[in-house]
């Protein structure tokens, strides 16, 4: 039987994930996609996509399935547990953030086995996998390079943390004691995002989500109240920006990349600040600060701003979007499409 040639996306029906559809079906000469989520894809996404299987990543004998229907030549490792809802179920968390993880790196090295060619292994991980201390850290540190202040304070980071530490293993230690150690393995590269603006969808379940709920409440004319201060910063980027990230890095020749995980990022920006570019826009109620002890904790330990100088040598790295020209060209008038 001739196996199909795919690339597989996990956790496709997330903000990234229809994004991600969306990017890749466009793509002159694309292969196919093959999806997996816990939830069915619906409406125009639906179409975009050769194969849609509603399933769990901790589910090994679907996962097995797959492998011996298709020919995975690249995986999208997006299905996650987000930080929120992680630290109400951590133990539920670490199952899907991280044995769904070794679930997925597993396949890839038996596609890479079968191939004889190794399967690019694309994950996005976070800014959760820091933690600075204090805010006299945060303050002083600036812009945080890739091996400094991991010291997460959440499951949610300490999963991401652990799933970049596993995919470098699989790439480069994996089966080293062995009597004949694996030639072509695993191709394991990770953009560690900063929290992502989309204009398209509401997030649910990250802890960075105050930014777009602001802006999307905004939009509707709706009140907002933030669950940090005025002052609470860190980076951010734009959903498109996020999406070219993962496919740039995914497009990159192996020969360039000179690290496993690389910084990626757009603008940084206070609470305060996203407001003012919020009545700036949109005739909507004054934003109102509730903050929560609990989220303004996790933000707080997150850096103010990330370095990623190395994507930018490397691949070739550039967003898109600055903060002003974020609102300008993206947020506002597709936000403003969408409530109108």
């Amino acid at each position: 039987m001739t196996r199909q040639k795919v690339i597989l996306i996990t956790g496709a029906n997330g903000e990234v994930g229809h994004g991600l559809i969306r990017a890749l079906s466009s793509q002159p000469d694309a292969l196919p996609l093959l999806v997996l989520d816990i939830r069915e894809l619906e409406g125009e996404i639906a179409d975009l996509v050769e194969n849609s299987i509603v399933g769990d990543i901790l589910d090994t004998d679907l996962l097995n399935t797959l492998t011996t229907r298709y020919e995975i030549d690249t995986v999208f490792h997006l299905a996650a547990l987000l930080s929120t809802h992680s630290e109400f179920r951590p133990e539920q968390a670490h199952r899907v953030n991280v044995q769904g993880a070794v679930n997925l790196l597993n396949i890839a090295v038996e596609q890479a086995r079968w191939r004889d060619q190794s399967v690019k292994f694309i994950f996005p991980s976070s800014i959760a996998v820091y933690g600075m201390g204090d805010l006299d850290t945060k303050a002083q540190a600036g812009a945080v390079q890739e091996d400094h202040y991991l010291i997460p304070i959440t499951m949610y980071g300490c999963n991401k943390l652990y799933v970049e530490h596993l995919g470098r293993y699989y790439t480069n230690h994996y089966r080293q004691l062995a009597a004949k150690p694996e030639d072509n393995s695993v191709d394991f590269r990770c953009v560690r995002f900063p929290g992502i603006i989309s204009a398209t969808t509401m997030p649910a379940g990250g802890t960075s989500d105050y930014a777009p709920e602001m802006i999307h409440a905004a939009a509707k004319g709706e009140r907002y109240a933030s669950f940090v201060r005025p002052d609470t910063t860190i980076p951010f980027m734009t959903m498109p920006d996020a999406i070219r990230a993962l496919l740039g890095l995914a497009s990159a020749p192996r020969a360039s990349l000179t690290r496993s995980v690389y910084n990626v990022t757009g603008f940084s920006l206070s609470a305060a600040e996203i407001a003012t570019h919020v009545q700036q826009h949109f005739s909507s109620p004054a934003v109102t600060y509730a903050s929560t002890e609990g989220r303004q904790k996790i933000v707080d330990s997150w850096p103010a701003a990330l370095d990623d100088q190395a994507a930018r040598r490397d691949w070739g790295w550039q967003p898109l979007h600055t903060d002003a020209n974020a609102f300008t060209d993206y947020l506002v008038p597709v936000i403003s499409e969408r409530y109108a």
